[in-house]
């Protein structure tokens, strides 16, 4: 069963678009922070899902444009064999899912520890960044995602 805190209204759930939105920008700006972290370039077919994420926050295309990109990234995914690049790469895809389903939205915070675990980097430091950025999101909002977070064991 979904958190209804993560369905839209429109759907028969509690959250609202502004705060839908908010969860996409927040989940692109993870995989942001995580593109810091790549020793090689970002294929364009991310760039353009992340830019089409960005427009879905913004409200210039729809959910359908989202999925589309998010299922060419995983497809790209499928073909990587670089450990941190792939999971940069599934990052990538649960954030622009988040059109879709906001509680994809926590894609980013859960593969990000293992992309920073798979370079030897600090989990911990990396999620002290994460949960640091819930800033963004309105203030109703922020306990449900720390909440969230617990309950699927990323925090």
């Amino acid at each position: 069963m979904r958190d209804p805190n993560f369905v839209a209204r429109h759907r028969g759930g509690l959250l609202s678009d502004v705060d839908h939105r908010l969860l996409m920008k927040w989940a692109l700006a993870m995989t942001e922070h995580l593109a810091l972290y790549l020793t090689i370039p970002i294929n364009p077919v991310l760039i353009e899902a992340m830019q089409v994420g960005r427009q879905w926050s913004e409200g210039t295309v729809g959910t359908g444009a989202a999925m589309k990109a998010s299922r060419v990234v995983h497809k790209h995914a499928q073909g990587i064999t670089d450990p941190a690049y792939k999971l940069f790469c599934r990052s990538v895809g649960q954030a622009v899912a988040t059109a879709h389903m906001a509680d994809h939205s926590m894609g980013p915070v859960y593969y990000g520890k293992k992309l920073v675990r798979v370079l030897g980097l600090d989990e911990e430091q990396e999620l002290a960044w994460q949960l640091a950025t819930l800033g963004q999101l309105s203030p109703d909002l922020v306990p449900l995602v720390e909440q969230a977070l617990m309950d699927k064991g990323i925090v």
